[in-house]
Parts: C-alpha cells; structure tokens; sequence
C-alpha cells in the first residue's frame, strides 16, 4: 500500500460520492445571461534566432521570462509544492502557466468583451517585450513547433506531466507531440441551464473540424514544409482514444450533463494527488475508483474535478465550456477565434441557427474528416461541399450573431472588427497555413523566414 501525504501509512476514510457531486460542477456553473464572460487561453512557443527552443532554465530561460514578470510587472509565483519550481503566474483572475515543453501560455481574465480580450493580450506581449529582447527571444504564434525535434526539448517540473509523460505513448503514438510541440488558441464560454450547455457542446463539436480547418496554422515540422495544413490536428488524432475526441453520445437525442458523467466515468484516470504527493494511477477509470479505491486513497469531491480537467475532448465541459480545436494563432488571428465561438454561441438565433448546420453531421464522419483536415484544411469536404464553403456560412452565422451582441468600441466598431482577418482569408480561399506557405515557399525556407511570419507582436487588433 502507498501511504497518503494527508495520513501516511493509513488508508482514508471511505467517501461516498453521490450523483449529485458529479453533477455538481456543471450545476454550480449555470450563469444567467446577462453574467456571461468569455476567457481567452493562448500558448505560444520561444525561440532564438536560430530556432532553437527556450529551454525550462538556465541565465536565457522560460524561468528568466516568468521572474521578470514578477519583479518588473507584478505577477505572483505559484509553486505547486513548497520550495517546488515556479511552473506558473498568477495576477488577479489572470494566470501564466507552462504546457510541457515549456510553451507560455496566457490564461486570460474571464471578460465582457472580445475587445477587452485584445487588450489583455497586448498588454501581456508588451510585458513580455524588454525580457524577450534581452534575451533575443521571438514568439511564434503556430499549432506545431516549426523546428524542434523532441530531444532539444525540456520537460517542466509539474506533477500531473511526469504522470503523463509516462502514460500517455501507450495510448497513442502522438503523445508527446501533442505535450511538448503543439501550442493552441482555446476560449471558454459560460452556459445558463442545463439545456443550454449541451446545445453549445454539441454545436462545439460538431462543427469543430470546420474550424480547426478555418485557423489551421502549423504546416512545419523541423524546418520543412510537410504538405500538411495542421499537424497539430493531426498529433489529437492519436493521443488517447478514451480522453479526445468527438464525445459520440452526443449524437443521441437524450444527452445532458449526466451523459457527460457517464463518459468521464469510464476515461481512466492520471493521479491522485494528496498534500503535493502524487499517487500514479493511470488505467484505473475513475467509476473503479469511485467503488474500489487506490492504493489507500478514495474518491474525494477535489479528485473529480481534477479528473475532469485530464479528459481532452474537442470541446470540454468543465466550469465552462472550452472549445479547443484551433492552432496557435499569430498576432492578426489571436482574437479571431474566440470572437467567432462568442456570435455563434453567445447569440441565440445564431446558436440555434449553428445547431441546425450541424443537425446532419454523423459522428464518423466528422471523426474522418479531421485526418483530412490536417492534410487539406479548407479543401477537405463534408456532406459533399467544400469545407470552405461551410466556414464562409459558419462566419456570416457568427458575424450577425456578434452584430445583435453589439458591445462597441470607442470608434464605434463592434465585435465583428475582430472577424475580418479571418474573413480576408476566406475571401482569399485561405487558412492561416495557406497564407504562411504563400508568404514563405519552399520546402525548407530559412529559420529567419519562418520566425518572421509567425511572430507573435503586441500589435494585436
């Protein structure tokens, strides 16, 4: 038996948790629509201007980046144990945080407007500015690591990634891909009733791969031009079969928050944490664990919500609702995404015009299609059109719902302002990747070249 860190070397007290736990994360989240906030997550990788990665420490390091936004900006540290490494920033409802190989994420303030978004993140990459300078770092908005091989990448220090580290090629021959060289852009959404989350859900996932073709953005791996269109996307096709994926109960007609139990249930689980200690327990579905118990430990209310948060889907329910279908973005796109998921989900004619479009999309084959996405991106096609057809419908959809919506800047502009890099692509018959391998041909262009058009500035819209 492995002791706990609460009570070492005695097992726990048996917990029953009820239904109604379960449920409880989902039901305590249910906000009334005049409440509802968007939050924007952004992860972006560092490098030198040779490529290489910003390594996890040393003088020149992702560690040097995160104490000078605690000394010069005043941000806090956050270990997860103590005198443990610094693996995130915390400054109001705003935090810094580290994906596995050390690609900087901001998770952003939860916020009225997409507008307030930008602001956020150009005050964030102005922060970042003198350190990066210093340093000669630049920041590349990308789904996929344009350079870096696995070995010439670190591995931060938190618990759950060791956990994972471990567990994850077993199921998945992509697994570390997806940890140490994909970067995302990620919004979530609030949700007012029970009815209402699952409606977004399933319009999430659903129309899903056609907008991780619309913001496919990562067509370099290792300095060459693959042929592809997201290779991020790619890498989430073969990383966890019991945690990713399209969620197929969705697709019946009875699907609410104790559907989404149900399959949460039966993914298995990464670790139990206890006082900082981790007990791994990778295999074990977290329904076995509710019943039996591991290793001393038993299910605590803190374990489920912790295991909802390692169960990947393409659209999550959690405290909100995440979308997570879309590649790293650069600086003209960055706001792109979450003002698109707000006209279609914050708006109601659009989100119950969007759930209408995506009535007749079957499970298998939007789950094919994403291979064909990776590959094509717009030119892939579903129900027999073009996928570049249904994003022109997906952001006329979004943009009169974000009309309706109508928060405006102090020139007047609504949230639609933040569309038109998106729509200029699409005029164009273009994703982000499209545009990237027009501006930068060749099958293996120069690092200089590659940094220069995808860099990420504070000069966001």
């Amino acid at each position: 038996m492995i002791p706990t860190a609460d009570s070492p070397g005695a097992p726990e007290e048996p917990t029953r948790l009820t239904l109604e736990d379960l449920l409880r994360p989902f039901v305590e989240a249910e906000t009334p629509r005049h409440g509802w906030q968007i939050g924007t997550e952004a992860e972006k990788f560092g490098v030198f201007p040779d490529g290489s990665p910003l390594p996890y420490e040393g003088p020149r390091s992702v560690q040097t980046v995160l104490d000078a936004l605690v000394h010069r900006h005043g941000w806090s540290e956050v270990r997860e144990v103590e005198g443990g490494e610094v693996v995130a920033l915390r400054r109001g409802r705003a935090s810094i945080t580290l994906e596995p190989g050390a690609q900087l994420e901001l998770s952003g303030s939860p916020l009225d407007t997409i507008h307030q978004t930008c602001a956020e993140f150009r005050g964030h990459m102005a922060e970042l500015r003198a350190v990066s300078e210093e340093m000669e770092v630049t920041w590349l908005g990308l789904g996929f690591h344009p350079f870096a091989r696995q070995e010439d990448l670190p591995w931060v220090p938190k618990l759950r990634y060791g956990v994972m580290r471990e567990y994850l090629p077993t199921k998945g021959r992509y697994a570390h891909d997806m940890m140490r060289r994909t970067a995302t852009v990620q919004a979530n959404f609030d949700f007012e009733s029970e009815a209402d989350a699952m409606t977004k859900l399933r319009v999430g996932v659903r129309l899903g791969p056609i907008v991780t073709a619309m913001f496919a953005n990562s067509p370099w791996v290792e300095g060459a031009a693959t042929g592809e269109r997201t290779r991020r996307s790619r890498v989430w096709t073969s990383v966890d079969p019991d945690r990713t994926g399209l969620l197929p109960f969705l697709w019946r007609d009875d699907a609410g928050y104790r559907a989404y139990v149900e399959w949460a249930l039966d993914a298995p689980m990464f670790m139990v944490k206890r006082g900082g200690k981790v007990v791994a327990n990778t295999g074990q579905t977290f329904r076995a664990f509710l019943g039996e118990g591991f290793a001393g430990t038993t299910a605590r209310y803190e374990d489920w919500e912790s295991h909802l948060n390692t169960l990947f889907p393409e659209t999550r329910l959690k405290r909100t609702l995440e979308v997570r279908q879309a590649d790293g973005q650069g600086t003209a796109l960055l706001c792109a995404l979450p003002a698109l998921w707000k006209g279609l989900l914050y708006d109601a004619k659009a989100l119950a015009a969007a759930d209408a479009m995506s009535t007749g999309f079957g499970h298998d084959a939007l789950e094919g299609l994403r291979e064909a996405v990776a590959d094509h991106g717009l030119r892939a096609a579903l129900a027999g059109r073009p996928l570049l057809e249904w994003a022109r419908d997906l952001l006329e959809l979004s943009a009169a719902g974000l009309a309706r919506l109508g928060p405006l800047t102090g020139r007047g502009d609504d949230e639609r302002i933040h569309l038109r890099p998106v729509r200029a692509l699409l005029e164009r018959g273009q994703s982000p990747a499209d545009a990237l391998l027009a501006q930068v041909p060749g099958e293996r262009p120069s690092v200089g070249a590659i940094i220069g058009a995808s860099r990420i500035s504070a000069d966001v819209v």
